[in-house]
């Protein structure tokens, strides 16, 4: 053999001696198994979700469904309102969040604390039971409408038609606003701010022209969420009766027409396409501009005392904003324990029967729940760490690509993924003859897709934190690869995993979109479910209250549990840091 025969070898084949070189057969056998899941659950049913609405009856590709669409009034109808009620979401949603995020992070105020803490309240509760109990307190004939009547002769068109669907979803998602608002306002350099006053700015004109300018990319992170998260939601507009909106078209053709008509695909597509766009646009109006400052290790906005008269002006504004925060909880508390309330301020009576139905006659909504979303955890748990131990700690090729593809869950709605997992898996029958698509083993999987991004992210960041010299001197004591991951460095990632866990199974736990497609039977269907079936008549709205409380508990445990590990996490780094 000549000398020249192994590096011409070596330049022909050039990714197998790279493959060889960095990777190991465990590390292969990881990505291909994390890659078939993300491919056989995620990839596959959206492509075919696509692939459907481009799809021409005799196979081939074809642009007329989206032409159909765009001369279809009812279509277009319910593309705009989609559009409307996102819009007008964020535009109520900052009213309320941004002078919210600048009283707490530019002003010394009583009670901060727990004004935070009231403040992200609404996101325990799912949107769409708190739809309900906002019809309840704000509706047509509910007790602000009915005392207005009585004392004033005025009533309110609050929850009316798709300005009803506005102020639901304004209410649930501007914590969203609020809290990276507040981080951003939190993160400027006071400095800035000095040098604005040194040059005359002060009042609202500093504010308009240097704080807010330096916090817009926490505020468009917030607001951007908040457009995907109303434009792609379907139960809240459903409970509300509003069905001339894309996410309902969508799941109504499907579930109505069936999985032959292809406007329910084209619907979705654009519903992809609009989330993208919109994370895009979000991204772009930030781009090419610098919003760092040179301030470093914590600090943010200089907080100053308010005079009187601001004091008032700002408990004038809180008050009001913290009684639309706790409406909805009231409002599902008390008609979970209602005997009527229909046409009065407050219920005729109070009873325990409604959780007493519940619990006996539908105790699998809650214990299905329990399993699938428990799986679920552990699903997202699972696969997070292994992707995020390929990205991190190996070299081997393609690795970002797992990192990508799990995180193009979030732009993906509920919905999508349901409709393309029906799609895919409709004719796989199972031994009992159910159909693979609607059973609790494919809810599970969908909640675990879903929810797969936070777990990722916290998996990633608690890895970083974990130094490699720990694990090289592990493997300088013998131990093999797979070895040190398992004993060395999960062990040390159990805190971020923990809170993954809790926050996988807390938002799973109120997942209704991909639920609504999936679950066909009682026994099998969750939490969720139950509330929205108890909802859709009158005498089932005492029991669904029930449910909903019995979810809004169950998310505000998980909530807690997973701040409290990731505040002890904090505590006992904090303490290793300052013993080192």
């Amino acid at each position: 053999m000549s000398a020249t025969t192994i590096p011409t070898a070596a330049v022909t084949r050039p990714w197998k001696a790279r493959l060889r070189l960095e990777a190991s057969p465990v590390q292969v056998i990881a990505a291909l198994l994390v890659a078939a899941f993300l491919l056989a659950f995620l990839i596959v049913p959206v492509g075919r979700v696509f692939a459907a609405a481009f799809a021409a009856p005799d196979g081939g590709f074809t642009l007329v469904h989206f032409g159909d669409f765009f001369r279809t009034s009812l279509f277009i109808e319910s593309f705009w309102n989609s559009a409307y009620v996102a819009g007008m979401s964020v535009v109520v949603a900052s009213l309320i969040a941004v002078p919210l995020a600048v009283i707490l992070a530019r002003y010394r105020f009583p009670g901060a604390a727990l004004i935070n803490t009231l403040g992200v309240l609404p996101l325990v509760m799912p949107p769409f039971v708190g739809a309900v109990a906002m019809q309840l307190v704000f509706g047509r004939n509910g007790s602000v409408n009915l005392l207005l009547m009585d004392w004033f002769d005025v009533r309110l068109s609050l929850m009316e038609g798709l300005n009803g669907v506005v102020f639901v979803q304004a209410l649930h998602y501007f914590p969203f606003i609020l809290m990276n608002l507040t981080a951003s306002l939190s993160n400027i350099d006071v400095a800035m701010e000095e040098a604005g006053q040194n040059l005359g700015a002060k009042g609202f004109t500093l504010l308009r022209t240097i704080v807010l300018p330096l916090a817009l990319p926490g505020y468009l992170a917030g607001a951007s969420l908040v457009f995907v998260k109303v434009f792609d939601d379907l139960a809240t507009p459903l409970l509300l009766n509003v069905t001339n909106m894309l996410a309902p078209q969508a799941y109504l053709r499907v579930t109505s027409v069936g999985l032959g008509d292809p406007m329910g695909y084209v619907i979705s597509v654009i519903l992809v396409l609009v989330s993208v766009a919109a994370m895009l646009l979000a991204a772009l109006l930030l781009r090419g501009r610098d919003y760092a400052t040179q301030q470093r290790g914590g600090g943010g906005l200089g907080r100053r005392s308010l005079s009187r008269g601001g004091m008032v002006l700002a408990w004038c504004f809180v008050i009001p904003v913290l009684l639309l925060v706790l409406a909805p909880h009231f409002g599902i508390l008390m008609l979970s324990f209602a005997t009527v309330w229909s046409f009065s301020p407050l219920p005729d009576g109070f009873t325990l029967a409604h959780y007493a139905t519940v619990l006996r006659e539908t105790p699998q909504f809650l214990t299905n729940t329990l399993i699938y979303c428990g799986v679920a955890g552990l699903i997202d748990v699972v696969i997070g760490v292994t992707i995020a131990w390929l990205v991190l700690r190996t070299r081997l090729p393609g690795r970002r690509l797992l990192d990508l593809a799990a995180m193009s869950a979030l732009a993906v709605p509920g919905l999508v993924l349901g409709i393309g997992i029906l799609r895919t898996y409709f004719d796989v029958q199972m031994p009992n003859g159910v159909s693979l698509a609607t059973t609790g083993l494919m809810l599970t999987i969908v909640y675990a897709v879903r929810r797969l991004p936070y777990a990722l992210r916290a998996a990633t960041a608690a890895l970083q934190q974990v130094h490699r010299s720990l694990e090289e001197a592990a493997e300088n004591l013998g131990a093999g690869k797979t070895t040190t991951l398992l004993r060395i460095v999960v062990p040390l990632m159990v805190g971020g995993l923990a809170a993954a866990f809790v926050t996988s199974f807390a938002t799973a736990a109120v997942e209704l979109s991909a639920t609504l497609v999936l679950a066909a039977r009682d026994v099998d269907a969750p939490l969720s479910y139950g509330i929205y079936v108890f909802m859709q008549s009158p005498a089932g709205r005492g029991p669904g209250a029930a449910l909903g409380v019995i979810a809004v508990v169950t998310v505000a445990i998980c909530t807690f549990i997973a701040h409290r590990i990731a505040e002890g996490e904090r505590r006992r780094r904090s303490r290793g840091h300052n013993e080192a």
